[in-house]
This record gives structure tokens, sequence and C-alpha cells, in this order.
């Protein structure tokens, strides 16, 4: 079987030399598409590609189409809202993400971002400290677990709201369970985002939510752009003085946000949660590994389609 390993930006030598180990280990074909700037050159690589893995590469209905002998795709990664799931669907063809495989890397840069926020982005003046206040995690999922044990380190409150997630299993990573959104963001000083977005969450972070946060309440978002309803966010900003906003990607309005609100709002100029070797490589092998394992055996275990 051919794999295609697909990334306009590509993975780091040592996940490269992982992935072509193991393809090649189990009997399969290794071909390789980095740094491209033309679809139709990933229209022509894909043409005779039993498998996919991508990146943050789109993977969209045209590329579907051109790709005739496609049975999988692996976004190396969490989300994957880069895949159009339903084209993969129509043809038969499983797409998989790699959960928990960059879950440390985008904990770690939510931390790292309460800190640069509330310390006035390394700005001059007085800031303040995580120790004693309430961090409330907005979906419990493997990141979302992950800043809640970082966070207690710091002397922070942990509270949670995940409608898929049983109170008692919250309860048992020790984090308060809350009952609603609503509840979560008028308790916390911090909100930490790990929504995927989806029809139902695509801008339902807005003013309903932000203004009801304590004197100094700092969204953080590592999640994705699509979630927050960014004129209502502008609004909810504009009436408290003391909200902040620190993102993980740019916000299609950054440069009024910037203008109007200072340090009070910063976002990183490209994804950077995923950006660590660590998260790198361990995000390629494991595409490679769950590629084989369903050549081999049909598994399907992260299957999202």
């Amino acid at each position: 079987m051919k794999i295609l390993v697909a990334t306009e930006k590509p993975f780091a030598k040592e996940a490269t030399d992982g992935i072509r180990q193991i393809v090649e280990n189990s009997g399969n074909e290794l071909s390789l598409l980095e740094k491209y700037t033309d679809v139709n050159d990933f229209y022509k690589a894909v043409a005779d590609a039993h498998a996919l893995i991508v990146r943050s590469d789109k993977v969209t209905a045209e590329v579907i189409k051109a790709a005739q002998k496609l049975q999988i795709v692996v976004r190396a990664g969490a989300g994957y809202d880069n895949i159009d799931t339903a084209a993969c669907t129509a043809r038969n063809i499983v797409a998989m993400n790699t959960p928990g495989q960059n879950s440390n890397a985008v904990a770690e840069l939510a931390i790292g971002l309460m800190i640069y926020m509330y310390r006035n982005t390394f700005t001059p003046g007085t800031g303040h400290e995580l120790k004693g206040k309430k961090l409330g995690i907005h979906a419990c999922g493997n990141i979302g677990r992950l800043v809640a044990s970082i966070a207690k380190g710091f002397g922070m409150e942990v509270y949670g709201y995940d409608p898929f997630i049983s109170a008692d299993y919250l309860k048992a990573n020790g984090i308060i369970p809350l009952s609603s959104a609503q509840e979560l963001y008028s308790t916390c000083h911090f909100v930490s985002l790990h929504i995927p977005a989806t029809e139902e969450t695509k801008k339902s972070i807005g003013y309903e939510l932000l203004s009801k946060m304590p004197k100094n309440g700092c969204l953080i978002n590592t999640a994705r752009e699509a979630v927050i309803n960014e004129p209502e966010l502008v609004k909810a900003m504009e009436e408290r003085p003391d909200l902040k906003y620190g993102s993980d990607m740019m916000p299609s309005n950054a440069v009024e946000m910037k203008e109007k609100f200072g340090n009070r709002f910063f976002a990183t100029p490209k994804k950077m949660g995923a950006e660590t070797a660590e998260a790198n490589i361990n995000a390629g092998l494991a595409a490679a590994n769950q590629i084989v394992k369903f050549f081999q055996t049909g598994d399907t275990t992260f299957k999202v389609n």
C-alpha cells in the first residue's frame, strides 16, 4: 500500500524518519509531499495513494475526488476540522485523528498564556499571580485535564464543565464539576477553552458568558477561532476594561482588538499549540502506526466519521 504524507509545513526530520521506518517495516511504501504551495501538487500526489497523513492541510472534497484509491486519512493531531469527513464517508474512506499526542504541548501553552496575560504581556506594570485564582476548564478531555493538573501545581482552584463527562470522573481527576457553562464563567477568573468547532459550538462563546466573568477575568483559547463570537467579545471587553483575551489563533478582527485593547489582548501569529518537537514526533508516529494497524487488522479505533 502507498502511504502519502502531505504536509505544507513538514514534520520534523526525526518524525519523518520514524514514519518511514514504521511504514517500510510493515511492507508498505512511503511517499512525501512537503512544503507544497500549489494544491494541484496535492491532487497529483494523492491520486494513487491508499492512505494519507496530514497535519493542518485541508483534505477537501476536491482532494477526496482526486484520491481514487484512498482508504484512510489520518490527521496528525486532535482536531480534524480540516478534513471533509462527509466527503470521506461518501466514499467509504476512514478518517482518523491522533488524540492525546499533542495534549501536553497545548496544555503547557495554555498555562503560558495565562501567565503572559496576567503579567501584562511582560510590559512594565503590576500584574497578578495565578496562585489562588479560580480556573475553569471548558471541555475536560485530554488537554483540559492536563491543564487542570498543571494549574493545581500553581495553587489554582480548578473547576470544569463538560456535559459529556460525568461529575464523578471530573472529581476523580481533581476537578470541581459545575452544571453549566454559565456557572463556569461566572465562577472563574480564567476560563481555558477546549471545545471543538462544531455546528453547536461555533460562535457560542460571546457576550452572555464573558460578561459574567469575575473582575480581572481572562479567557484563554487554545481550541478554535470559530467558537468565538468576535463582535460580542469586543463588546464585552469594551464594557469591561478588566477583561483579557489570550488566543492561540489570530482573530479576523485582530487589528481592531489590538488597537482597542492593547496588552489586554494577545494572539499567536500562527497556531502554536502543537508546535513542539515532542508533539510533532508523537503525532506523526501515531498516525503511521494507526494506518499500519488499519491495513493489517482493520483497526478503526480512532475513526471520527
